[in-house]
């Protein structure tokens, strides 16, 4: 529920007359439930579920296999710029992947009660209205999130393991 209204907040500052549609969050709950129903709240649930899971498994194997072919090929010494690139282009191919299933997420959140019948007619929809590229609206702001989330994550990760087997050994 929290990420229906986090996307309704995003796309909805604002409705026709100038007055905001919600109050704050509680009242996006309240009004979301009143119009839609409970199930309203769960709304792109399971295109969520699926964005989140193609996301996790990109960045975790993208990110070893270029960290792996950068040391293969001597390109680069297992330090601080080696998993800076690795966790970058990681953040490029899971951006790449997870996009078409991020924005037809989105738009299915924010779609009006009935406009689609499901996340995959919302899909089909936006191929024959849009063309293939409407699944990578906003790609460079989501590649900027998911490529710095992916540096700070992948490079305290690695820092940390450092880290905890020289203690470990010491």
């Amino acid at each position: 529920p929290t990420d229906v209204v986090k996307v309704r907040f995003q796309a909805h500052v604002k409705v026709v007359d100038g007055n905001k549609r919600y109050s704050g969050t509680v009242d996006a709950y309240k009004t979301i439930a009143k119009e839609e129903g409970f199930r309203g709240l769960w709304k792109g649930t399971m295109p969520n579920i699926a964005r989140n899971a193609i996301v996790n498994c990109a960045e975790l194997v993208t990110y070893d296999m270029i960290k792996d072919a950068l040391l293969k090929h001597s390109l680069m010494t297992d330090n601080l710029p080696c998993h800076f690139v690795a966790a970058f282009g990681a953040g490029f191919c899971a951006t790449v992947v997870a996009s078409p299933v991020d924005v037809v997420k989105t738009r299915y959140m924010n779609s009006a009660a009935g406009q689609y019948r499901s996340a995959l007619n919302c899909a089909f929809t936006m191929v024959l209205g849009e063309g293939v590229t409407a699944f990578y609206k906003g790609f460079v702001p989501a590649f900027l999130r998911l490529g710095s989330w992916n540096i700070v994550m992948f490079v305290t990760y690695e820092q940390l393991k450092r880290a905890l087997m020289l203690a470990y050994n010491s």
